[in-house]
């Protein structure tokens, strides 16, 4: 009897291990990460004619064997006409602008007429931005003591355009020109130019 008691009380020590059955080891899923999304730039639409109106401000100094004989600064605005090629990331244009001038030295009774540059554009496409550098030659006319000259020299600087949408489009350019020997008067003349610039896509 004691043996049969000993029997059934193993039995009912081992049934907890064995009522379960043997465990089942299950692995880990394998997660396998999602391939990175490559962004492109985004790209605007810069291709074709244009032409507007700009108006800033402008600073000229003329120099004479190392002394100052002009020192003028006014109003400055006119028109541009240009053509753009736009080839992805890389925009090429060409310019043509023509800009009235109030920039003048009262003390030489001196004026800065007017100025045409002819320019080429490099840029790059921000999507609906642009940023250009440009370069050319420039045309410019002066007055001094009611007599007037007029030579050409060269012009470079930096741009930037937003597109509106619409087909227009708003910026700002910076110029530096520079005119050596003006009109075989001696003088070296050179300034810079800001202009606000409004633009309408043909």
């Amino acid at each position: 009897m004691k043996t049969f008691a000993a029997v059934v009380a193993l039995a009912g020590l081992a049934a907890p291990a064995f009522a379960g059955g043997p465990t089942t080891v299950v692995d880990e899923p394998l997660v396998v990460a999602a391939p990175a999304v490559v962004v492109a730039a985004p790209q605007g639409n810069w291709d074709g004619a244009y032409g507007g109106l700009s108006l800033g401000y402008g600073s000229f100094e003329g120099d004479l064997a190392g002394s100052k004989v002009f020192d003028g600064d006014g109003t400055i605005g006119g028109v541009q006409l240009g053509y753009r090629w736009d080839l992805g990331n890389t925009v090429l244009g060409v310019e043509a602008a023509y800009s009235g001038s109030d920039v003048k030295d009262d003390g030489v009774d001196a004026k800065l007429k007017n100025k045409t540059d002819l320019k080429l554009q490099l840029g790059y496409d921000l999507g609906q931005s642009l940023v250009y550098a440009t370069a050319g030659a420039s045309w410019a006319k002066a007055s001094v003591a009611g007599a007037d000259y007029s030579d050409n020299g060269w012009v470079a600087g930096l741009g930037y355009d937003y597109d509106l949408g619409n087909n227009w489009l708003v910026g700002a350019e910076y110029l530096y020109n520079k005119f050596d020997d003006f009109d075989k008067s001696g003088v070296d003349l050179d300034g810079s130019t800001f202009a606000i610039r409004a633009n309408y896509r043909f």
